[in-house]
């Protein structure tokens, strides 16, 4: 069975925090959002019809696509245990599909839990670009938290437990 410590739950109390902050917008009407299951081929079902072993099927994209006030968003959840943030947590698929959906007008970014710190940080498109390009050209294959803007990091407000609509905001403002 699977521990908290386990890659299977890595991530799972985060993602809990975001869906509940996702509910929280569908409630107030400020945006419909939702998780995008990864797609799995189930190889072993058991007497129970409980699927004890599967494979990806494929790659998926991102975790999250939805709309928030009129605005089509897409982003991917990710979770690190140090103040820093490897970039190769990124997949090239997942920036891909990032890259495509901003070329068609919409919003892409990243949430990043720094579970040492207990901080979360609302990434930009084009801030993760910007790292990426660096990275590939021979540059640091990661963040450091002191390295982020303090503006992108976000927290509960309005009863919302992760309200990322805030770095939507700024993001949007920047990109004018």
């Amino acid at each position: 069975m699977s521990t908290w410590d386990s890659r299977g739950l890595r991530g799972s109390q985060f993602e809990n925090i975001i869906n509940q902050s996702n509910e929280k917008y569908r409630e107030l009407r400020l945006g419909l959002v939702q998780k995008i299951p990864t797609p799995i081929k189930p190889v072993e079902i058991d007497d129970n019809r409980h699927i004890t072993l599967a494979y990806f099927e494929k790659k998926s994209t991102v975790d999250y696509i939805g709309v928030v006030q009129s605005f089509p968003i897409c982003f991917d959840a990710k979770e690190c245990k140090e103040n820093t943030f490897q970039l190769s947590n990124v997949h090239e698929h997942q920036f891909a599909f990032m890259t495509d959906f901003e070329a068609q007008g919409g919003i892409s970014f990243l949430l990043i839990y720094f579970t040492g710190a207990d901080k979360y940080y609302y990434m930009r498109y084009f801030e993760l670009k910007q790292l990426l390009a660096k990275a590939e050209n021979g540059g640091k294959k990661s963040v450091n938290i002191e390295e982020l803007d303090n503006n992108y990091f976000i927290t509960e407000k309005l009863g919302v437990p992760l309200h990322y609509l805030e770095g939507i905001n700024m993001d949007l403002q920047e990109r004018d």
